[in-house]
């Protein structure tokens, strides 16, 4: 865009979407402005007010019915809120829905998340295998609640509470893939520093702590350390993902300062595996880890 605002001849389409690109992506960022609502919730809402009519109710009959007010039902058939969980389910069973609201919930859910990351999180949720390296932050997969919510209140610019809730929201539901059948090989090189860095007071962390042990003893899921004194390693370029889709195409991703890129590029995708494949020899095994871990439980 030129300073005055103005796109240049020829290019008038082009410059409206990057407007409204840059518009959306500042809304999804601090909550001053509606960015425009994610299509899934808009078709969510209609399919559920078709629902409603035809089982005869109005919105305060279906609100009453399942527990929610007046306002969170028109929110959510206006498309305005993404409908929870609990919600699709205590409406598909009064509506009657065999299932069709259920069936789009994932895909609300995932409209939750940051816009950067929506086209990592689709091959995400259908992974046959994801290893990740996470210096600096216990990866969003393995977060207690409270450790995310921490994260997201402590965005910078400030976040609204009601985009704070549906990150948490949606990072929550992701962790599906820890226990999704059939069961997806999960590992993560978690730097000791992420480990030791206090997000939250000691409770919180103890809790993140304990959630760690508690999930790394899944047979499908590997939890390595990464100790602070390793000295040079693969991994000091950054965090990144190498994941496996059903297809088996194996992918790449990363992302720093909410910008994430995946990357299909063969060679690329080679290169993570390998220094992957280093990191996992250089870091603690599983048990050594798991040790480290109840260490800082038995600190609190």
């Amino acid at each position: 865009m030129n300073a005055g605002g103005v796109a240049p001849q020829g290019t008038k389409g082009r410059g409206s979407v990057k407007a409204r690109d840059t518009r959306n992506s500042r809304a999804a960022r601090n909550g001053d402005e509606k960015p425009d609502l994610p299509g899934v919730w808009r078709a969510y809402g209609a399919l559920l007010q078709y629902l409603r009519k035809r089982s005869g109710m109005n919105q305060q009959q279906l609100g009453d019915a399942i527990g929610y007010s007046l306002q969170q039902v028109a929110s959510v058939e206006q498309g305005r809120r993404p409908a929870k969980a609990a919600f699709t389910v205590a409406a598909d069973r009064v509506l009657n829905a065999d299932g069709a609201l259920e069936a789009l919930q994932d895909e609300v859910d995932r409209a939750k998340l940051p816009r950067f990351f929506r086209n990592f999180a689709l091959f995400e949720a259908e992974a046959v295998s994801r290893f990740s390296y996470d210096p600096l932050l216990v990866p969003g997969l393995l977060q207690t609640e409270a450790y995310a919510r921490a994260l997201f209140a402590g965005h910078c610019p400030p976040l609204s509470e009601e985009i704070i809730d549906q990150h948490t929201e949606a990072r929550l539901s992701r962790q599906k893939l820890l226990s999704r059948m059939p069961l997806a090989e999960l590992s993560f090189i978690i730097g000791e520093e992420a480990l030791r860095n206090p997000v939250g007071d000691r409770e919180l962390m103890r809790e993140q702590w304990q959630h760690l042990l508690d999930v790394g003893a899944l047979r499908n899921v590997e939890i390595q350390v990464m100790p602070a004194a390793c000295g040079f390693h693969s991994g000091l370029n950054g965090p990144f993902v190498v994941l496996e889709t059903g297809e088996h195409q194996h992918l790449g991703y990363i992302e720093s300062q909410e910008v994430g890129c995946v990357v299909h590029d063969p060679a690329e995708v080679s290169a993570f595996g390998l220094r992957y494949g280093k990191l996992r020899s250089q870091a603690l095994n599983s048990t050594e880890s798991a040790r480290l871990i109840e260490r800082l439980v038995g600190e609190t």
